[in-house]
């Protein structure tokens, strides 16, 4: 499967520690398996990697990795 990360959440990674871009990256890389769960309202899903959360859409082969943030932050 394909997977596609969007200018916004390469860049709130950008911003993390080396440690923790590792884990969220190998995290990604491991979609669709992981902690994955449906968002109401829509085709998306969210994947949480510890304190972050990752939103992300399947569309045929290929997953786009919308946003990257805080479990608090990315859900506004």
């Amino acid at each position: 499967m394909k997977i596609d990360i969007r200018k916004r959440a390469e860049k709130f990674m950008s911003k993390l520690p080396k440690k923790q871009r590792e884990r969220i990256l190998k995290a990604i890389l491991s979609l669709p398996q992981g902690d994955v769960a449906p968002l109401r309202g829509g085709n998306s899903f969210r994947l949480r990697i510890g304190k972050w959360r990752a939103t992300f859409d399947i569309v045929e082969n290929k997953i786009t990795v919308y946003d990257i943030d805080n479990r608090g932050d990315i859900y506004k």
